[in-house]
């Protein structure tokens, strides 16, 4: 913990620091280390390459450090992904009446792009947050900042309306009216941003809603008081005669709005996600590495890309059929349905049904096979299930890791899936490098990181990949209870990772006081396994209830 507190240090005031500045820094945060055992852990880092010495000045953190900070820290990121928007919001300085001062900006890099001409093409029909961007070149590769949706929080908060940035997801859009959130995830209890989560190519349709009304685009949801409504309309008024436009819609007080409840005494207010326009470059083919919130710009000095402030879209004019169902909400339903009985190994269970293309069922055993054979902890059973979809595609069935809580739910135990994650193996080092909530969220995370090829299952089957995984919390006072349960799902190949102790970092996941976690691999890791060896997969999880017997083993 030390070593990455220096790691953090190091990285936060991005520059060459001596142990006494070091040792300074750690009194700050509570930790009591001195100059010479600072050096101590100082050499350890260097060995590592983590850090490099710069002669009598001291040390400087490497890439490789960045690297493992961002890793090692994960546990924190869950958490501190929240707070960095905060802190971005209590940053902005921008001027709504002069136009001057600093906004937040997201930072792409475009390794194919050399023209800014074809950039400024994704900006001409007005889905964005601004029309103003920065584009340059750094150790060739190619980076642009388009204004990030979260100035408009930080520009509300400086002039005193509590802005709270709940969501972010995809929305619908039909014939130019936005219709309704499809999927989001929280901003609280995730260290990938909800945003980067929906940006890769194929889950957005921002050309289509500009070229023929219909379609899918980034969007961000936060809630306001509702006596600073006319307020924050005056603002966002203002906000739009110096060209930051991309509010999508401002609710009424206590009432949904496109889909997603609002508590009472509270307005809800829709605003375009500042990566549209790259997510436009993703979908016409060009390769991007998106971040979030990432930096500042100011607004003054950026670019304009064209006079065209207008939005294609209409005014919200229709009520959406349904507000958006939470993943949470479909897990305690169908776990509470869980009936397999650990005698014998009969009852009903959770699956996962994913579809594939007929002439490829027999490559997709040999992958479940090999995967099993290899490590079955990295499964969950041995066994599968193929359902005909009709003339060329077939469902495969692989057994859900949530079966394990509605089995401990069923004997008497509070069994709850906190994070969908991916956990890095190495060696006999095991840590996840990514954690999102399973609260907030209206898709299994897992499908996300399979979507964006997150993954290396091949890789951790030679300890060195990406796992799919999750992590479960219980209370503590039924471990013993919980452990031997457990041990008995074994014979039925109903494996887990590790089952850890109370209030601890369980593969770099927080377990909170008076609880213990266990982890699990995910059972989408063959479906993930079956991607990596070029089958086309429609990834699907948690699906439905089916008979325990009605599989076929492998």
């Amino acid at each position: 913990m030390k070593m990455m507190e220096i790691l953090r240090i190091l990285s936060n005031k991005n520059d060459t620091l001596g142990a006494k500045v070091i040792s300074e820094e750690l009194n700050k945060r509570g930790y009591s280390l001195g100059e010479r055992a600072v050096r101590y852990h100082m050499h350890i880092l260097d060995e590592r390459g983590f850090t490099e010495k710069m002669g009598y000045k001291g040390r400087r953190i490497t890439d490789k450090g960045i690297e493992e900070l961002k890793k090692g820290l994960i546990y924190d990121q869950v958490d501190f992904t929240y707070s960095r928007f905060q802190e971005k919001m209590y940053n902005v300085s921008l001027d709504y009446t002069s136009a001057k001062g600093s906004v937040i900006v997201n930072l792409s890099s475009i390794n194919e792009v050399d023209s800014e001409e074809i950039i400024k093409e994704f900006f001409k029909d007005g889905l964005s947050v601004s029309q103003r961007y920065n584009f340059y070149e750094k150790n060739n590769v190619t980076y642009i900042e388009t204004v990030c949706g979260t100035t408009f929080d930080g520009v509300f908060q400086k002039n005193g309306i509590i802005s709270q940035p709940l969501y972010g997801g995809l929305l619908k859009v039909e014939d130019y009216v936005p219709i309704n959130f499809i999927e989001q995830i929280a901003y609280e209890k995730t260290s990938i941003t909800p945003l980067e989560a929906f940006s890769s190519h194929d889950s957005t349709s921002v050309l289509n809603v500009a070229n023929e009304g219909t379609g899918v685009i980034p969007a961000n949801f936060r809630i306001i008081p509702s006596s600073k409504k006319e307020h924050a309309l005056k603002i966002i008024d203002t906000l739009s005669k110096i060209g930051i436009t991309g509010v999508i819609h401002v609710g009424e007080p206590g009432q949904s709005v496109l889909g997603i409840p609002v508590p009472e005494q509270m307005i809800g207010i829709v605003i375009i996600g500042g990566v549209a326009p790259l997510c436009a470059a993703q979908e016409s083919g060009y390769d991007l590495n998106i971040k979030l919130a990432d930096n500042f710009a100011e607004y003054s000095k950026m670019k304009l890309a064209t006079q065209n402030m207008n939005s294609p879209l209409r005014p919200c004019t229709r009520k959406p059929k349904k507000n958006v169902s939470f993943v949470l909400n479909k897990i305690y339903n169908l776990l509470s349905n869980v009936n397999f009985d650990i005698e014998t190994q009969s009852g009903d269970i959770i699956s996962n049904i994913s579809f594939i293309d007929k002439k490829q069922v027999d490559d997709a055993i040999d992958v479940l096979k090999e995967l099993y054979d290899k490590k079955p902890e990295y499964c969950i059973g041995n066994r599968y299930g193929l359902f005909d979809e009709g003339k060329d595609k077939v469902g495969i069935a692989t057994i859900c890791s949530l079966t394990l809580d509605g089995i401990l739910t069923n004997c008497g135990i509070s069994s709850v899936p906190n994070y969908s994650g991916i956990l890095d193996i190495y060696d006999d080092t095991k840590r996840f490098i990514e954690l999102v909530s399973y609260k907030g969220s209206s898709v299994d995370p897992h499908e996300i990181f399979i979507k964006k090829n997150m993954h290396d299952v091949y890789g951790a089957l030679d300890n060195s990949g990406k796992l799919l995984a999750s992590v479960h919390t219980i209370p503590y006072v039924s471990r013993d209870a919980t452990k031997d349960i457990l041990k008995s799902l074994n014979d039925s190949g109903f494996e887990v990772l590790g089952i850890g102790q109370t209030n601890e970092y369980m593969y770099n996941a927080k377990i909170e006081k008076y609880h213990f976690g266990y982890v699990v691999a995910g059972g989408l890791n063959s479906i993930a396994a079956m991607k990596e060896k070029g089958i086309s997969v429609d990834v699907k999880s948690i699906e439905k209830i089916i008979d325990y017997a009605s599989l076929e083993e492998l």
